[in-house]
């Protein structure tokens, strides 16, 4: 016989343990003062647990079930049900609370890709979104993205971006993408002994990054092609997950294979030339913009794509002196 998928037990109502200790305390004719001396607890406490003030703790449910022969688990298992549907209710309304925060995402076109299941409510949409990011609440997700909260694993501030939060999508759809992914602890040795090789490789341009992805797995570095969401700008970021495996996340939005290569290297360079601590990404201006490392990467991949120091036309940096009036770096 095969067992049926357990379902979690979510009632439409759960009643404080309180309310059955009032019925049995009743049916044996028992005052609250008088159960409050046999059982050695204050008085007032045992009306709170009546009144659903306070809860029942385990020291409580062995000694109630001396004195009124109803087992202890019985009296902890009306409790857990109790707070698990009070937590439920708070959650309900953190959701309604979180919709104005789901609104401001490109949730269909996020629907579509297969990046968050079907969903029709505001709420469910809602709660879709925040298992996407695998966060409680929208306030975790502005500490995570904006308030750099956890600056060990997102060190920079998406706050005045234009299209913060598509592009925090399109950031979180390349972590989800890459935990897929089993590589050795990163070598940087077996990453340049590589390079040669991956400069060879046939058009990647195309989406079929499967042989570079096999060729960095081997120095322990994830790479990931991400289809670009809402037009965001970005054709790719470089970052270490956990301070210990880089991840390079190119969009899909690179058509020529010279393209590809020339961001590739770049993010590769930032591997190699720049520390663990830093989040690059490529295409747009943002805060905490070094430009000296963009040059650098973009110089380690001039010469290793063109064999010459250049600079792409698509770079589209802005001069140092307004990035620098602007806040984006520090001068």
């Amino acid at each position: 016989m095969s067992r049926e998928a357990k379902v979690p037990y979510d009632p439409p109502f759960a009643f404080h343990p309180g309310v059955f200790l009032a019925e049995k305390l009743e049916e044996m004719k028992m005052s609250n003062k008088e159960f409050a001396l046999r059982t050695n607890k204050p008085e007032k406490t045992i009306t709170a647990i009546i009144k659903g003030e306070s809860s029942i703790t385990p020291d409580m449910a062995v000694v109630f079930e001396t004195a009124l022969g109803i087992p202890a688990y019985m009296w902890l298992k009306y409790q857990s049900i109790y707070d698990e549907f009070k937590a439920r209710e708070r959650k309900e309304e953190l959701l309604k609370e979180s919709i104005p925060w789901m609104k401001r995402f490109p949730v269909a076109e996020m629907i579509n890709k297969g990046w968050l299941p079907e969903a029709k409510t505001p709420e469910e949409k809602t709660k879709a979104l925040l298992q996407f990011f695998g966060i409680a609440s929208y306030a975790a997700w502005e500490d995570y993205y904006l308030n750099q909260k956890l600056k060990t694993v997102f060190s920079i501030s998406l706050f005045g971006m234009e299209k913060l939060e598509p592009i925090s999508v399109w950031l979180r759809r390349g972590e989800l993408e890459a935990s897929e992914i089993e590589v050795p602890e990163f070598s940087a040795s077996k990453l340049k002994t590589t390079l040669s090789v991956i400069k060879r490789l046939p058009n990647t341009s195309n989406g079929d990054i499967s042989g570079l992805k096999e060729l960095l797995a081997k120095s322990g570095v994830k790479i990931v092609l991400t289809p670009v969401i809402n037009k965001i700008p970005l054709t790719g970021a470089t970052r270490w997950l956990a301070g210990e495996t880089p991840l390079i996340q190119l969009s899909d939005k690179i058509k020529s294979n010279e393209q590809f290569q020339l961001t590739l290297f770049h993010q590769i360079g930032h591997i190699l030339l720049h520390g663990k601590k830093d989040i690059f990404l490529n295409g747009i201006n943002y805060p905490g913009l070094v430009l000296s490392k963009e040059r650098e990467a973009e110089t380690f991949a001039s010469k290793w794509i063109l064999n010459e120091p250049a600079e792409p036309k698509d770079l589209k940096l802005k001069p140092a002196t307004k990035l620098v009036s602007q806040g984006f770096i520090n001068p």
